[in-house]
């Protein structure tokens, strides 16, 4: 994410040309396909008949198909980018499994990159499995909801980030699709000038999957070319106008009523971003202030530490750790809000501390490759979403213990890294989270190699289903360990070993065939 891109000149890449109300029926994918029959599909050119197999291939029967690909040369790297583009045509932003698919394909390549050769498909295929899978159920290529779209030769419109968020407001989905293709067209090398716009929109509300689908789909310009970058960036698009309603804006309006007053207030837009470095116990007392108050004065201490110059990374570090607290005190699900898979005492999966620090990731990555207004607002948003989700999603936080607690630590009586990670592993598969806890806790304690116990978690983050969740927060995880000071970086693995124990005792589907296919 701390890289910029050119932008390929084409923006031919899909429409819907009318909007869809936001309902129940959103969060459980159920929402009905609208669009216009006659709409003419999206062509990807070179990579058309990989995303047609992505698309027309029952999960059964893909695994096999893709490893005689790769064993005749198909790298893994366009699987990913063909299992995107197949999910961008087909879903459109707009299916929950589907789009919380896309936002694991990097992820999981990631994830590839930390294994030996033979195994690097592993984590890949777990995903492209399930990829496919909800393409199916969904109709395939026949049910697609995202159509190529033709710039309006008539109007001589020059829109921009507001006035895309006006046509979102208003769900107006032609208009937005509309707008967005002229916003990328005005200047087709610079995908920084369309995802600045396309910012507007996104940062009018703070719920996870509006800030995290821009992130992950920007993330994935990487993989599928340039030339689909506005086929990635524009489902952002058609989820703000789908989401978009009386109800959605009364919860999240916090947000939305609070940054421009402080952008005023603290005059943040009149200065030049600051560069003071900040001392360990700043970040730690920061990140404490903000797990601990209000929404609204969590989006001032942000604004207040931009405005006396702190270096925005720091402020990011502080936010993320604020959000891992939502991890590590999570007393867990109680009987009523358990589901399949997600039984009581589990914190994976859709949690409240698993979602917060996904947004948390994704607001401060999104600052680092935005322009200063964008910088700004983001991290006051994600202070703003930290202590917003503390509050208002349920459960006594505050009063909550973190994990491990001295008890628990008090049990793990050896010092040798071997048995250590021995430990963790037989309490991951015992779900016992503060066992687990507990021996990675005394393993970072004793100075002992990371990288370890990032193995260790990757084998459970590839081989559980973690529904939906799994691959993404281990990526999150290793993203926010790597950019936090050597003092703070165990706790985000700590809040990885937690959700690991948790999440364990349900196989991923395509994993035990995965295995076999590929001899490992």
């Amino acid at each position: 994410m701390n890289r910029r891109r050119d932008f390929f000149r084409s923006v031919g890449q899909g429409m819907l040309v009318a909007g869809l109300g936001f309902s129940t029926a959103f969060d459980l994918g159920l929402s009905p396909a609208l669009g216009d029959d006659d709409a003419q599909s999206i062509d990807f050119g070179s990579s058309e008949s990989l995303v047609r197999l992505m698309q027309d291939t029952t999960a059964e029967r893909l695994l096999p198909k893709l490893t005689e690909k790769l064993n005749a040369g198909t790298k893994l790297r366009e699987l990913v980018a063909a299992a995107a583009l197949a999910n961008a045509r087909t879903f459109g932003g707009e299916d929950y499994i589907g789009f919380h698919t896309m936002m694991a394909l990097v992820p999981s390549f990631q994830m590839s990159q930390r294994l030996r050769s033979a195994e690097q498909a592993m984590p890949v295929f777990k995903v492209l499995y399930r990829n496919s899978n909800r393409i199916q159920e969904h109709g395939g290529h026949g049910s697609e909801k995202m159509h190529h779209i033709a710039l309006d030769s008539a109007t001589n419109a020059s829109p921009d980030g507001k006035r895309l968020l006006e046509l979102v407001r208003n769900k107006d989905l032609e208009g937005a699709e509309q707008a967005f293709a002229q916003i990328v067209n005005s200047v087709p090398t610079q995908p920084d000038h369309a995802f600045n716009e396309l910012l507007f929109a996104v940062q009018d509300h703070t719920e996870v999957h509006r800030i995290a689908l821009p992130y992950r789909a920007w993330d994935l310009i990487d993989i599928v070319g340039v030339e689909n970058a506005h086929t990635m960036l524009r489902q952002s698009v058609r989820y703000c106008v789908k989401a978009e309603s009386p109800r959605y804006t009364e919860h999240c309006k916090g947000g939305r009523d609070i940054l421009p007053k402080l952008l005023d207030a603290y005059k943040l837009l009149s200065r030049p971003l600051g560069t003071t470095p900040a001392a360990d116990d700043w970040v730690l007392s920061i990140s404490q202030q903000l797990f601990r108050t209000t929404p609204a004065g969590a989006a001032e201490l942000v604004a207040a530490a931009l405005s006396e110059g702190i270096d925005p990374a720091a402020v990011g570090e502080a936010i993320s750790l604020a959000a891992n607290q939502l991890v590590l005190r999570d007393a867990g699900r109680p009987e009523k809000q358990t589901s399949a898979g997600k039984p009581v005492g589990s914190v994976h999966g859709d949690s409240i501390g698993v979602h917060a620090s996904d947004s948390a990731n994704a607001w401060r990555n999104m600052a680092a490759v935005s322009n200063q207004r964008n910088t700004i607002a983001c991290l006051i948003l994600a202070g703003h979403q930290v202590a917003f989700d503390r509050t208002n999603r349920g459960g006594d936080f505050l009063n909550w213990e973190p994990y491990p607690t001295a008890e628990h630590q008090q049990r793990i009586d050896t010092k040798s890294p071997k048995t250590l990670l021995a430990i963790a592993d037989s309490a991951i598969r015992m779900n016992d989270q503060a066992a687990a806890c507990a021996a990675f806790a005394t393993y970072g304690q004793l100075g002992h190699a990371a990288d370890g116990a990032f193995d260790l978690l990757l084998g459970f983050a590839i081989s559980e289903d973690g529904a939906l969740h799994a691959e993404k927060y281990y990526q999150t995880v290793a993203d926010d360990f790597a950019n936090t000071r050597k003092a703070l970086r165990w706790r985000h693995l700590l809040g990885l070993a937690r959700v690991t124990a948790s999440e364990y005792g349900q196989k991923a589907p395509g994993y035990h065939q995965a295995k076999e296919l590929l001899g490992v």
